[in-house]
């Protein structure tokens, strides 16, 4: 494994500085007040190349693997957690589905409008009632002629009301019944499938996040990704690329909210000397950057991996949840470090700080990833 970035990555990571510089420090907290999911970043992004780094070229994508995938998402969060959080769905969770598991036919129609930019996708397997207990969806499409029937409503979907396109699981078996759900390809526009209600969030509040609802919704049957039936065994593949975008997107956070508490401690002068030069600020800053340090490496290992073609069930699983957890621990020091000043909007440290905690419960919970970790090693 490389520990050194690769003239790739040292590319990438420049280049998203660049962009965020320009494109989303000048406005980012506006949109975080506002809730204001900003659609016209993300299509730069898409000119870039960033909306679909794992996609194939041939397919319209930037060609990359993981560990730039990594790269780009880490950086992103850095500057805000909201705008990586949506690039990392878009990517892993809609655009990773279709790659992984659609049509050849399915993947020219989709994949090229979503890698540019041009559409923005959604995931939809979540639902109000079963949160991880997802085998258990009430969302079900009944088989009508050459169409499925969908019928229900998925939860904290992130783009659920401006995705132009949304990967949806939906039981076509009986309850609880792991070859019982089916994916399916469903536009914007589809008759009977609408956005509900948008969420009101703690933090990532410029990521939209919202229900969608199916009413007598016609899906025709060429939009089912891969057989019918094999839905979540899809989704949970797709899953631990996903943990390994969230393990990103909390690194990334957790970089910069380290980076600021850093150099606040050496400006931040009290009883005439910065407060980096007192043992109780500077432990904590030692803390932090060395578990920072561990979940870059859990990280960008379980991204060399993916790369590799191995199985990253049990090293997503402890990425997302080691970074993830960091993530919290060094946002909520990065407040302390900074005092009253932390708790204030005029500086960056309260929202490092409510955007981290989201990363320890989306695409599965702390105590989720320690039920995967476990059943790996307990085997």
């Amino acid at each position: 494994m490389e520990l050194v970035a690769t003239e790739n990555q040292t590319m990438i990571a420049q280049m998203v500085r660049d962009f965020g510089a320009q494109h989303i420090k000048p406005r980012m907290m506006e949109w975080d007040e506002s809730q204001e999911f900003p659609k016209e970043v993300f299509h730069k992004l898409g000119e870039l190349g960033l909306m679909g780094v794992l996609v194939p070229q041939e397919y319209g994508g930037a060609g990359f693997g993981y560990v730039e995938y990594v790269t780009a998402i880490a950086e992103l969060s850095k500057i805000d957690g909201s705008i990586g959080l949506s690039m990392a769905a878009h990517n892993s969770l809609c655009t990773g589905h279709i790659l992984q598991h659609a049509s050849e036919e399915q993947k020219h129609k989709y994949l090229p409008k979503l890698a540019s930019g041009e559409w923005i996708g959604a995931w939809g397997l979540t639902e109000p009632n079963t949160g991880s207990d997802a085998g258990n969806m009430r969302t079900v499409a009944i088989e009508d002629g050459d169409h499925y029937v969908l019928n229900g409503a998925k939860n904290f979907i992130t783009h659920g009301k401006s995705g132009n396109v949304a990967v949806v699981i939906a039981r076509t078996g009986e309850v609880g019944d792991s070859r019982g759900m089916t994916a399916f390809i469903i536009e914007r526009g589809t008759p009977g499938f609408e956005a509900g209600r948008k969420e009101d969030k703690l933090g990532m509040r410029a990521s939209e996040t919202t229900e969608l609802i199916f009413t007598d919704c016609r899906v025709p049957k060429e939009n089912v990704i891969g057989k019918v039936g094999d839905g979540f065994v899809q989704s949970l593949k797709v899953l631990d690329g996903g943990r390994i975008s969230i393990a990103a997107l909390s690194l990334g956070i957790a970089q910069g909210a380290y980076e600021a508490a850093l150099q606040y401690s050496k400006e931040r002068h009290q009883f005439n000397q910065p407060i980096s030069n007192f043992q109780g600020i500077s432990f904590k800053l030692a803390d932090m950057a060395t578990e920072i340090e561990a979940a870059s490496l859990l990280t960008y290992r379980a991204a060399n991996m993916k790369d590799r073609g191995l199985n990253v069930n049990l090293e997503s699983a402890m990425a997302k949840l080691y970074a993830s957890e960091v993530s919290v621990r060094v946002a909520t020091e990065g407040v302390q470090i900074f005092g009253g000043y932390g708790y204030t909007k005029d500086y960056p440290a309260e929202k490092y700080y409510r955007d981290a905690k989201l990363c320890t419960i989306g695409e599965g919970t702390s105590e989720i990833q320690k039920l995967v970790i476990a059943r790996a090693i307990l085997k």
